[in-house]
């Protein structure tokens, strides 16, 4: 594997790494729940980590989260067109279908593809991501190869708060929300949050010319979504709540030049019932039940085969109680989950899958040493799958930390894979997947520099093959491949006075072992470098993004250029209570490729304005 932008890479982190003398302020402490599923300090945790602020979604004005999530560092997304449309993430190579989605702890996705509807999910509802980087199957089952994104909807304690924004901006794009949040306090005191908004844009051809569906009419959307929730406090250490989020996303997109205005309608739901308890000061019991819906309505003509409906569901139980054992903590957890789907069209894959778990971890430190283990079994119709992990840290100095891990995991073929008519395969095994992964970390006041290395082996990687085996004609998904992601992450992270500076840069080599080819969508580099000044009561900010070349295709026959994105942003905090942001992104209106004869938008524009805390 070569490394062509590594001494520049290197020479920005020590740049960055040189600034530190000039800032003396310490850097705040960071809590992370998602990579061990219980709050840890960011210093303790180590798999490579990244949260993605309230400050930073609120800068993003009427941005996508996968448009949010693509300027960190491991992410690339495809998109079919606009914000509306079909969209991928790559989290370090790893597949869409090889990534967990949590809302608020619940698992979202689509059981028939195994991905999550990003283009489903409402900006306007989240108050920050929590993304880890490498396999946490051991700690969240299936799917966990590339890593786990967790999203935090809103919710708040103290007084009673109201916020809301407005804004507008290119392509007719006009968004709004509003929301309340806050505590009753007392002894059975009661916390709630409730927000919602409703997003509309005339969008933008989602197809070009060459594409066989190309309409040149615009492709828009409108997203309406409400979230919330409530919490009792029964007596100390003990708390019962519930949660919702529900967003109702009706998209246009091209299916030729037909006069009918072919749209999905895409309805992401999930609801969950908690009770919190700590029934001793070393022991804490976290019960949830949980339910996730993923309804996608497609319409296509007036006939009545134009309109049809597939819907999937998640049904979970979990319980998981923590231990604090002398400053370790062991946590064991027992899981149950019930995937069901129901489509109007194809009933060979309305089917239900159970699956049943058990996991176990431990986390140490001990002076200079970190240490966690993590061991889990899922069980399912394709019988037991065992996975585990284990992590090492070594503080060489105050500020300078070394880290090792090894772990394995797996993706469970998804419905479309086992059951499709023509298509899918019932023979058709897990894939599996065994990272090895070295990382350092320098963090002195003011400044945050890492580096991650990772090689990540897959084996029985489902893809399409041509002739199917044991079938004269057609394709099918099969076990066949194996699949190398590997790849150097490098991240900066400084301020200067008032001049915040972030840049990171993936040097990666994801390919198909069984072929030799780059898989598809995505580059072989990718970084992005930021930078945010504070002058009084405003802030301006910059953002360049940068891709490589990629291939459209498996067979790397269909060559997508590499291209670079020049973002501006100034927020102005004109009082406590009032803000106004306005952005632009591609600012220089670069023509782009996210995936072949697909649109992608020109210079685009947004402004708003902001009323309380978000």
């Amino acid at each position: 594997m070569s490394f062509p932008v590594s001494r520049q890479a290197a020479a920005l982190s020590l740049a960055f790494a040189a600034a530190a003398s000039a800032h003396a302020d310490p850097i705040p402490d960071t809590v992370i729940v998602t990579a061990n599923r219980t709050p840890q300090r960011a210093e303790d945790v180590i798999a490579d980590t990244v949260v993605i602020s309230s400050d930073d979604i609120a800068r993003a004005g009427a941005g996508s989260v996968a448009d949010v999530l693509r300027r960190q560092r491991g992410i690339e997304i495809s998109r079919n067109g606009g914000a509306g449309t079909n969209t991928t993430v790559f989290l370090r190579g790893a597949n869409s279908n090889q990534v967990v989605v949590l809302v608020d702890g619940v698992r979202i996705g689509s059981a028939t593809t195994g991905a999550a509807s990003w283009n489903a999910i409402p900006l306007s509802a989240i108050d920050h991501i929590e993304i880890v980087y490498g396999p946490l199957s051991s700690v969240y089952g299936a799917d966990a190869i590339g890593g786990v994104v967790q999203i935090f909807t809103k919710k708040s304690e103290g007084a009673p708060m109201f916020s809301a924004s407005a804004g507008g901006g290119t392509y007719g794009t006009n968004q709004y929300d509003a929301s309340v949040h806050g505590s009753t306090g007392g002894t059975h005191g009661v916390t709630y949050a409730l927000s919602g908004a409703h997003e509309e844009s005339d969008g933008f051809s989602s197809t070009r010319p060459g594409s066989s569906s190309y309409n040149a009419d615009d492709d828009g959307y409108t997203r309406n979504s409400v979230n919330g929730r409530i919490a009792l406090r029964l007596a100390e250490g003990h708390e019962i709540g519930a949660q919702f989020m529900q967003s109702r996303l009706n998209a246009q997109y091209d299916s030729g030049k037909s006069a009918f205005d072919t749209h999905n309608i895409q309805e992401l739901d999930s609801y969950s019932v908690f009770l919190n308890d700590r029934f001793l000061p070393n022991w804490r019991s976290s019960v949830q039940v949980a339910r996730s819906e993923d309804k996608l309505g497609s319409f296509t003509s007036t006939a009545p085969s134009g309109a049809t409906q597939l819907n999937t569901r998640q049904d979970e139980f979990t319980w998981q109680n923590t231990f604090d054992i002398a400053g370790d903590t062991l946590q064991v957890l027992a899981g149950h989950r019930k995937e069901k789907v129901l489509s109007s069209a194809i009933a060979d894959i309305n089917r239900t899958r159970i699956t049943n778990s058990v996991a176990a971890s431990y986390d140490l430190r001990r002076g200079s040493h970190l240490l966690d283990v993590s061991a889990r079994n899922d069980h399912s119709e394709y019988g037991g799958k065992t996975t585990g992990a284990v992590g090492y840290g070594y503080e060489l100095t105050q500020d300078l930390r070394a880290t090792a891990s090894y772990g394995t995991s797996f993706r469970a073929p998804t419905f479309n894979e086992l059951y499709y008519p023509g298509y899918g395969l019932t023979s058709n095994k897990p894939e599996r997947g065994r990272n090895a992964e070295v990382g350092v970390q320098y963090r002195v006041a003011g400044v945050d520099l890492q580096a991650n290395y990772y090689r990540n082996r897959l084996t029985d990687m489902i893809v399409s093959v041509t002739p199917c085996p044991g079938r004269p004609n057609g394709s099918c998904a099969y076990n066949v491949d194996h699949a190398l992601l590997e790849g150097l992450t490098l991240a900066a992270d400084t301020r200067i006075g008032n001049l915040d500076l972030r840049a990171s840069a993936d040097l990666q080599d994801p390919r198909d072992e069984t072929t030799g080819k780059q898989l598809a969508r995505r580059a072989r580099r990718h970084a992005s470098v930021a930078a945010d000044y504070t002058a009084g009561a405003v802030e301006t900010g910059v953002e360049l993004q940068a891709s490589g070349r990629r291939f459209d295709d498996a067979a790397n026959a269909n060559r997508l250029g590499g291209y670079g994105l020049l973002n501006l942003y100034t927020t102005w905090h004109m009082t406590r209570d009032w803000s106004l942001l306005v952005r632009v992104d591609n600012a220089a209106d670069k023509r782009y490729d996210l995936a072949r004869n697909y649109g992608t938008s020109g210079r685009t524009w947004f402004a708003g304005i902001q009323y309380g805390s978000h």
